[in-house]
């Protein structure tokens, strides 16, 4: 199985289990925000080696 189905699989579970607790749009927004925020506390130089990896992943 691949990282990305592995990733998609872990965000419908957390979705899953947020939803009855905090609400549809809520469940959203911690799913949303919690990569996004990771990533931008990420040092430039640690952002551009994750573009690079993900470039050879997919194979450019």
């Amino acid at each position: 199985m691949s990282n990305g189905a592995k990733i998609a699989i872990g965000g419908v579970v957390v979705a899953a289990v947020l939803i009855p607790f905090i609400g549809f749009w809520w469940a959203l927004v911690v799913l949303i925000g919690v990569p996004a925020a990771g990533y931008l506390l990420l040092d430039p130089s640690q952002r551009r080696r994750i573009r690079r990896i993900r470039r050879k992943e997919m194979g450019r």
